[in-house]
């Protein structure tokens, strides 16, 4: 019994319990799901998230304009442009403020005549800078923020 004692932490010793060394699959590694099954695979091809045509759909109509819209394009509008852009559009949020390059007003002349499709495709794809923010805000928020800039270059120019 003190034999058994005694040979149980010389055993445990010469075992790795440190996990450094465990099977796992790394990424773009082709390994198999199980032993001896198939390797994994890339989709095939033409396979679509369920709901992508939903938020494509989204994209190509825009929403009536309603009074919830601009109060949806307010809320997501502060979340996520007012940083850059400013309260009122007029590119001196508070990134600004502290050292990135502005962006242009929203009451400049060729942003005032651009369509909200635009400012959609901007916010979709970006622009200059800015990076695409499609990850971030789902369409019909996009077509909501479009609509809530609109109605800020519709208020007197601050800067005047």
């Amino acid at each position: 019994m003190r034999a058994a004692v005694l040979l149980i932490p010389a055993l445990l010793s010469a075992c790795d319990l440190s996990m450094a060394d465990q099977p796992r699959a790394d990424d773009q590694e082709m390994a198999t799901l199980w032993p001896g099954g198939p390797p994994r695979q890339a989709m095939p091809m033409g396979t679509v998230a369920l709901d992508e045509p939903a938020r494509d759909d989204a994209l190509r109509h825009p929403p009536a304009l309603t009074a919830a819209l601009l109060d949806r394009g307010q809320e997501r509008y502060a979340i996520y442009c007012s940083v850059c852009h400013g309260a009122r559009g007029e590119g001196d949020g508070p990134v600004v403020r502290r050292g990135f390059p502005p962006p242009p007003s929203y009451q400049d002349p060729r942003l005032k005549a651009a369509a909200p499709r635009y400012i959609v495709d901007v916010i979709t794809h970006g622009h200059g800078i800015m990076y695409s923010y499609a990850d971030r805000i789902e369409p019909a928020d996009r077509w909501a923020i479009a609509a809530y800039v609109k109605a800020l270059q519709r208020l007197p120019d601050a800067r005047r």
